[in-house]
Order: structure tokens, then C-alpha cells, then sequence
């Protein structure tokens, strides 16, 4: 550990498929006596904010503490044993959290005080109380009989088809064996990291649909046959995913009517900041018709660059621009127009001097200092470790001149293993809160970890990343230092506990660093020469920001029109409505790439794991807080990046208030104002 004495050890990873399930079952009989002997106490009509609230959000800070680990383990444990006992322990405190949530007596008591709402207590404590009683009405507590019992029915199965549809994409090992000839083009980094053997006579490498794999080749390779069946393969390998895809949106729908809702997406917008799906399906649309035609002319460009190098190889041009085309003629473009070479650009961003200089970049902005945790002696699954040898640990403080204190822990699990995971997330490990509301010094301080699957270091070269991949970085560690220095009473409201249209903003912001030309200079270093990127690329790099823009939020607004038209259905003649007809038709009508013929040629929704975690009827939410990052950017930063004032005053009034008040009140207080558009469309290039 570093010199500094942190007043919380970090969190350990020791546990056994045994101990896994046994603390869980603990940690969910413990929670159970509490509210028992909560309800056996205290009566409506003595119901206060002591006695009821503060036990009940007791309860769910200890609860915080071992279970967000719990479940953690089934996204990153090398042991499919350990991996399975976390998914089953997701599934039981799933189960309780369900039971807990439906019990009436409970919901009278808290029912009563928020029917009298005392006037002494805090901003957040009032919150507390509307948020609780709202949870329980949501959950069906004004429902009685067969309806209770059948809302109840659908919210467990629903918890267990998003829990085995996410284990299914993170046990994923499927791929497709190529010779070297096939795989031309593919950097030898990537091809020099596969699995190889002779098959049929010849050596053959495997290629696995994870990211450091399928991005590389759908951008590089030039044989389009390959790109095809790595596309399509990649659409298609979750196929058990499908029946729970299908069965999750119509047992939604079923549960908001249930409560009255037209719609599961009514139900869920309710408590987002757009409020209603008119708003959202308005939002949708007028981008949609803004982008649009400028979507269809950067397909027409594209398609003429790849005419030009189709028939410059000796084939025939078929005048189609397929969905495998667009990363490998996007690349090849920026490559042509901005001499935006990714492979050399990469060999700027060795990914250990990218994650020093990206938290010295949060060190100025924020006054945050973050200290390495000695590895050596310690042993994997210990706090100072992680839960695997590629686990770096940083303990987070406060800079002096900001006192000094403690912050949390940040974890970086950084690179591809089997049954890790597959894309790019921050993962709560422990909230903040006060022990003792009222009292400063009873905090429990918060871990964080990301968790991101950038190439693995070879014998000759460290691990380089891509920009996009810079990016990316960025985005996930915006997450983890909203996680990080939120400074909330109750871990409810802790750091990312903010509604979905809302949580992507301070992430979004964070990219901007990544474009900009001094911090561009501070993050670079070539991996041989220690040279940082010279001007001329960084030049190209910022030029190229936005080419092909159009298409790119067009993909965006596929994913969010598609989640919308599936979460609104209208029975009965949505029941035989196919979800794998209508994600590709949507695609192919607001893109403009071309697919196969069939429209069920792939199942791009089964892989797609938002919809199933979180971010149903919420997709939006990605351009939505795009307009507030906009905004909030171009207002406090864009003048001067590393202005530590306005850093500091952003943490204050946005990242340290995490969901305790509401979101546009966090916004307002930042920008002085209510928040616009008007640098969102100026950023995409459009006439508001």
C-alpha cells in the first residue's frame, strides 16, 4: 500500500462457489429479519422517518456492500464454477429483491410517512421517502388477487431471462477458423495473439467474436467474404438468446399494463427525464430527419470509394454497401482523405502511458491524486490485488489543497480472457454513504472497478490502442470517477444512480479530452521512440472527427427506434411481431446499408445486451445526454480544458450529488441556465 493511511481497506476476492452462495443466502436472511422485525414494530400509526426510513436505507447501504461483489464475479472470475455461483447468487438476491419489494406491511409504513412528510428533514431524505413509496407502488402494491400474484410471476421470471441471457454472452466462445491468406490485412499484432493449429493440412487461426478480434478484422481485412461471415457470425452466436429476447418484451408489456401503462416504455419513462415516449419517439424522429440525408450522402461516397476498389482488384462491383462494408471503407477512407493511418496512430497509445496521462489529466481537472497499489507479495483476490493478475489497484485522495482526504478505490482490469465479460463497462463494487446520516465522518467510501478488453501485450510491443479505444477509456473511467467522488447520504443516490436518460452525459463529456490538441500531446508516447503524436496527425486525427458522422448516430438511432418499436408493442397484433425482421428492416430503412435478402439473416438484437440490462426502453438516453454533455462541454471547458475552477465546480455540483436531487437542478446549477441544444447540433454539424 502507499504511504497514506486510507481509513477503509479495499474490498477482497476470495471467495468459493460454496462461500459465494453461503454469504449471499446470509446476506438475504439478514435483510429479511431486519424488515420482520421492522414490520412486527412499528405500526402505521407510528410510522416515522427514524423508525422506518432510516432502517430501511440502513438496510440496503449493508446490502451494498457485499452484493454488488456477489454479483460481480460471474463478468471477470477465470472459474466457470465461481463464475455460475455468481450468476446464481444474482438470481437470488434478485428473487428477495422482488420479495422485499412486494411486501405490504412494509409499503404501509412507508406509505404512512410519506403521507405525512415530516418537514425537518433533509433534501435527499425527502427524496428517499418519494423514491421508496414509488418503488413499492411500481412494483405492484396497489394490485390485489390474481394480479398481484401474476405481477409478481412475470417480475421473477423477467429477472431470470435477463440474467441467463446475460451469461450466455459472456460464456460466448464461438469463431471461425481463416488460413492466413484469408485474414489478409489484419495486422500481424492481432493475427500473431490467435489461437492457431494445422487443420485440412494448412495452419489455421481461430478468430473469436470478442472485440480485440472482430473490430480488427472488419476494418482491415480485405477479402469481403471474411467480413461477411464474421459479421454474420457475430449477429448470430447467441442463438438461445432469442426465445428470451422475444419473451422479455411481450412479459413487459404484460406487467405495465398490469399497473395501468399503455406500454412498457410509458412505465419506464416516468421516472426518466423525458417522461413520456411521445417526447423520446419526437426527440428520435427530428434527429432522424436531420441526419438522414446526410447519412445517404456518405453512403453514396462511400460506395464509389468502394467501386474504385473493387474493380482496381479485377472484380465486379455489385453497387451494394453491406453492413460488413462500412468499418473496412470508413477505415479505408480516413486512411485516403486524412492520411489517418489507426495501426501507426496506435503506436502513439501504449495503453499504460494513455491510463497515466488520462488520470493526470482527472488529477488537474478534479484535484484528485491517484496512487498505484503496490503489487508485489500480493496475491490475487487480496484488495491490493484484484481478482486477477492483470488487476492494476489505484487508492484515490483528494489533492492536498482540497484536504487530502480519501476517495475510493478505482480498479483496471484492462485486457480479453475467456469468459471475462465482452465489451467496455464500469462496475460498482461498493457504494458511498454515510454510515451515520448527519455525521461527515461515518462515510463509506466507494470502489469502482473498469472492466475492458483492449489486446494483450506480445513479446515485442505493449499493449497499443487504437483512438477510438482512447476514447472508450475515457468514457468508462467518466463512469468510474462519478463513482468515485460522489458524496451522497444514502447509497441509493450514490454516483451513477442517476435516471438512464442522464448517466451517460458525464462519461460523454469526458471523451472531449480525447480530441483535444494539447491533451492529445500529453497522452501519447511512442511505445519505441517516447516521442508524443506529432502535429500533422494530430491535425488529421481532429479532422477526421467527424467523418461519416451521419451514419454513425444513424446506427445510434437504430438501436434506439428499435428499442422503442419493441417496448411499445400494441396487442394483439404485435404478438406475432418477429424481432429479428423488424431490428434488421429498421436498420436497413435508417442507415441505408444493404444486407442479405432475407431479413432474418441475422439476430443483432440477442447480442445486444443493454436492452436486457437496464437500459430497456432506454437507448435514447445515449443521444438524449448527449445534449447535456454537449452543453455542459462547450459551456464550462471548451475555452480552457484544464480549467481546475470550473473542474472543481463540476464535481461539486454534478458528479458529488449522484441521483440525491434531481438531475436538471444538478444540470442548471452548473450551466447557470436551462440547458440547450443548440452545441449538440453544432457539434453534429446540423441546422437546429
Amino acid at each position: 500500500m502507499s504511504a497514506f493511511k486510507a481509513p477503509q481497506r479495499p474490498p477482497t476476492f476470495l471467495h468459493s462457489p460454496e462461500s459465494l452462495l453461503g454469504d449471499t443466502k446470509d446476506l438475504i436472511e439478514k435483510s429479511r429479519s431486519r424488515l420482520d422485525l421492522l414490520a412486527k414494530a412499528i405500526t402505521p400509526e407510528t410510522a416515522t422517518f427514524d423508525n422506518v426510513i432510516a432502517p430501511l436505507a440502513a438496510d440496503e447501504n449493508d446490502m451494498g456492500l457485499l452484493s454488488h461483489i456477489l454479483g460481480f464475479y460471474q463478468y471477470v472470475s477465470t472459474d466457470a464454477k465461481i463464475r455460475e455461483a455468481s450468476s446464481q447468487a444474482d438470481k437470488l438476491m434478485s428473487e428477495y429483491s422482488i420479495e422485499a419489494g412486494m411486501r405490504e406491511d412494509i409499503f404501509k409504513l412507508v406509505n404512512a410517512v410519506y403521507k405525512s412528510m415530516p418537514g425537518d428533514i433533509s433534501p435527499e431524505g425527502k427524496r428517499l421517502v418519494e423514491k421508496l413509496n414509488k418503488d413499492f407502488i411500481r412494483m405492484g402494491l396497489e394490485l390485489e388477487g390474481d394480479k398481484r400474484e401474476r405481477f409478481k410471476e412475470i417480475k421473477k421470471e423477467l429477472s431470470i431471462l435477463s440474467i441467463d441471457f446475460s451469461k450466455t454472452l459472456n460464456e460466448e466462445n464461438g469463431g471461425n477458423w481463416f488460413t492466413e491468406a484469408e485474414l489478409k490485412g489484419v495486422p500481424k499484432d492481432v493475427i500473431d495473439i490467435l489461437k492457431a493449429e494445422e487443420k485440412d493440412g494448412e495452419k489455421k487461426y481461430f478468430l473469436t467474436y470478442k472485440y480485440p478480434d472482430l473490430f480488427p478484422t472488419l476494418k482491415f481485412d480485405v477479402n469481403a467474404a471474411v467480413r461477411k461471415q464474421v459479421f454474420i457470425g457475430n449477429e448470430n452466436k447467441c442463438p438461445e438468446n432469442l426465445e428470451r429476447f422475444d419473451k422479455t418484451i411481450r412479459l413487459r408489456h404484460e406487467k405495465a399494463q398490469l399497473l395501468g401503462y399503455p406500454s412498457h416504455a410509458a412505465f419506464v419513462l416516468e421516472e426518466k427525464m423525458a417522461k413520456l415516449p411521445k417526447t423520446v419517439r419526437t426527440f428520435l424522429g427530428d434527429l432522424r430527419a436531420k441526419l438522414t440525408e446526410g447519412g445517404r450522402q456518405e453512403v453514396k461516397k462511400l460506395k464509389g470509394l468502394k467501386q474504385s476498389d473493387t474493380e482496381a482488384t479485377g472484380l465486379e462491383f455489385d453497387d451494394k454497401y453491406y453492413l460488413w462494408d462500412h468499418r473496412f471503407y470508413d477505415r479505408l477512407m480516413r486512411e485516403k482523405e486524412y492520411s489517418i493511418d489507426e495501426n501507426k496512430i496506435a503506436e502513439y497509445f501504449p495503453l499504460q502511458k494513455c491510463v497515466d496521462g488520462m488520470l493526470a489529466i482527472f488529477e488537474k481537472l478534479f484535484g484528485l491524486k491517484f496512487i498505484q497499489v503496490a503489487e508485489e507479495d500480493a496475491k490475487v483476490g487480496t484488495g491490493e490485488r484484484g481478482w486477477h493478475e492483470d488487476c492494476k489497484v489505484y487508492l484515490v485522495k483528494d489533492e492536498e489543497e482540497l484536504g487530502g482526504e480519501f476517495v475510493g478505490y478505482l480498479y483496471l482490469d484492462l485486457h480479453p480472457r475467456d469468459g471475462k465479460y465482452g465489451h467496455a463497462a464500469n462496475f460498482n463494487l461498493i457504494p458511498g454513504f454515510l454510515r451515520e446520516p448527519g455525521n461527515s465522518t461515518s462515510r463509506n467510501y466507494p470502489s469502482t472497478a473498469l472492466v475492458c478488453n483492449f489486446s494483450k501485450p506480445t513479446p515485442s510491443k505493449p499493449s497499443l490502442l487504437k483512438h477510438d479505444e482512447v476514447v472508450t477509456l475515457f468514457h468508462e473511467l467518466g463512469h468510474g470517477i462519478h463513482d468515485l467522488v460522489s458524496r451522497t447520504i444514502y447509497s441509493r443516490f450514490h454516483g451513477t444512480n442517476t435516471v438512464g436518460d442522464f448517466v451517460e452525459a458525464p462519461s460523454q463529456m469526458l471523451e472531449n479530452w480525447t480530441w483535444e490538441p494539447k491533451q492529445l500531446k500529453e497522452l501519447s508516447s511512442h511505445y519505441e521512440t517516447n516521442q508524443p503524436l506529432p502535429d500533422h496527425l494530430i491535425d488529421s486525427l481532429i479532422a477526421s472527427k467527424h467523418v461519416n458522422d451521419a451514419l454513425f448516430n444513424l446506427r445510434q438511432l437504430h438501436f434506439g427506434i428499435f428499442d422503442m418499436r419493441v417496448h411499445e408493442l400494441k396487442m394483439p397484433e404485435d404478438q406475432a411481431l418477429d424481432s429479428s425482421v423488424t431490428y434488421n428492416e429498421l436498420r436497413s430503412e435508417i442507415a441505408g446499408l444493404d444486407g442479405p435478402s432475407d431479413p432474418k439473416f441475422g439476430q443483432g438484437q440477442t447480442t445486444f445486451g443493454h436492452l436486457m440490462g437496464g437500459y430497456d426502453a432506454g437507448y435514447y438516453g445515449y443521444l438524449y445526454s448527449l445534449v447535456f454533455a454537449c452543453d455542459m462541454y462547450f459551456t464550462g471547458f471548451k475555452k480552457n480544458p484544464m480549467d481546475p475552477k470550473n473542474g472543481r465546480r463540476y464535481r461539486h455540483e454534478v458528479l458529488e450529488k449522484g441521483g440525491s436531487r434531481d438531475e436538471m437542478e444538478s444540470l442548471k446549477a452548473f450551466l447557470g441556465r436551462e440547458p440547450n441544444s443548440e452545441a449538440f447540433f453544432r457539434e453534429l454539424g446540423i441546422t437546429a
